[in-house]
């Protein structure tokens, strides 16, 4: 707003002598907007002490029928634009509400108890977000990415196998490095970067899903869909380290009853080669500077957070402030199988040389990559059509 007064008490406030927040005066001028006023209107009770307790929750997968308004409630003030706002009151509450058209939204909910507002935000959560719960075979992974008004979190729970179903995928070398990095714990954390390099077809990504299940007790898995602009914005990359912070100590504070997964968190940025090759700090500035600050730097100090990076580039080709010892909790080449282990994969079958994942699932299936077929008959040229 242009000019807020509040009779004097927010001095008092800050200087520490108390006093009652209420009775809000506001003026306007010719830069306001509706939800300026909705949004000082969403917060009128909690100023005043009325409804002191607060809870806000960033909503996932918002349909635009989705009823927002809980039981009891009376709808005070609605905005449709970009984004569509409601304002809803109960007897003991204020409901704020805005969705975006991407399917996120967010809500504020201010209530007389704790209780009470988390009742609320519970109401909102349980009628957004996929239907799908998480079974057996699936975890629950987020996904970061920069969208126009800022960093975004979105949560999907995706299939994930166990370890010991997709061991024999890997080489014997690659394999028994992963499954060392599968049997890892939080007390067992020295470096604080996962490195998997090889071709593509290799399996890196399954083994990443595989990691997400396996660490899951402790550790929770976050993907960086847009990791060059992750590292470019220092305001993105301190949004998602302190709102990854925040967000596991409200999910720990909300449900105390449930095991904890810890505070340890893994940030996978996939196929990043031009972030870590060779000549990364000429082409990429300061990203390359920012991702080893992150692992083992200043801004790294104080939070238990590793990173994942996958590349399809060759150790050598990297730039080695990345591969130097100490920094990598596990540096693994995920590679072809041999033409044995590929011929033992596919049950027996003949292979002379060494085949990669996606080429044994290939020839598995019947389209075979490495099967030349025969050319086209020459056919004679005829007369037009």
């Amino acid at each position: 707003m242009g000019i807020i007064e509040r009779r004097g008490e927010i001095m008092n406030l800050l200087h520490g002598s108390g006093g009652v927040l209420g009775n809000m005066h506001f003026t306007l001028d010719g830069s306001d907007d509706p939800s300026n006023v909705l949004n000082l209107m969403a917060l009128d009770a909690y100023v005043s002490g009325a409804q002191p307790h607060a809870v806000v929750r960033a909503l996932d997968m918002v349909a635009d029928d989705v009823d927002l308004i809980p039981e009891g409630g009376s709808l005070v003030r609605s905005i449709s634009g970009a984004s569509f706002l409601q304002l809803v009151t109960g007897d003991d509450w204020t409901l704020r509400t805005q969705r975006w058209r991407d399917g996120s939204g967010q809500a504020v909910v201010t209530a007389v108890t704790r209780e009470r507002a988390e009742e609320i935000a519970a109401y909102l959560t349980d009628r957004t977000g996929s239907v799908e719960e998480v079974g057996e075979d699936k975890v629950d992974m987020g996904f970061w990415y920069r969208s126009a008004r800022g960093p975004f979190r979105s949560t999907r729970s995706i299939s994930a196998p166990r370890w010991p179903e997709i061991e024999r995928n890997y080489s014997s070398s690659a394999g028994s490095a992963l499954g060392k990095l599968m049997a890892t714990q939080a007390s067992d954390v020295a470096g604080r970067l996962v490195l998997f390099h090889g071709p593509p077809g290799t399996g890196k990504t399954t083994a990443l899903r595989a990691l997400a299940r396996e660490w899951a007790p402790w550790c929770q898995v976050d993907t960086v869909l847009d990791p060059e602009a992750f590292f470019a914005d220092p305001s993105y990359l301190m949004e998602v380290i302190i709102g990854s912070e925040m967000d596991l100590v409200l999910d720990a504070d909300l449900n105390p009853d449930e095991p904890r997964r810890g505070h340890w968190r893994l940030m996978v940025l996939e196929d990043c080669d031009e972030l870590i090759r060779g000549e990364a700090k000429e082409a990429s500035g300061q990203s390359l500077a920012r991702l080893l600050n992150l692992t083992d730097g200043l801004l790294g100090q104080g939070r238990e957070i590793m990173v994942a990076i996958t590349t399809n580039e060759r150790l050598d080709r990297l730039h080695p402030a990345v591969v130097r010892p100490g920094r990598c909790l596990a540096q693994i080449e995920v590679g072809a199988l041999s033409a044995l282990e590929s011929s033992d994969w596919l049950g027996g079958d003949p292979v002379r040389e060494p085949m990669t994942l996606a080429e044994l699932y290939a020839r598995r299936g019947g389209t075979d990559p490495t099967t030349t077929e025969a050319p086209i008959p020459q056919q004679q040229i005829g007369q037009y059509l």
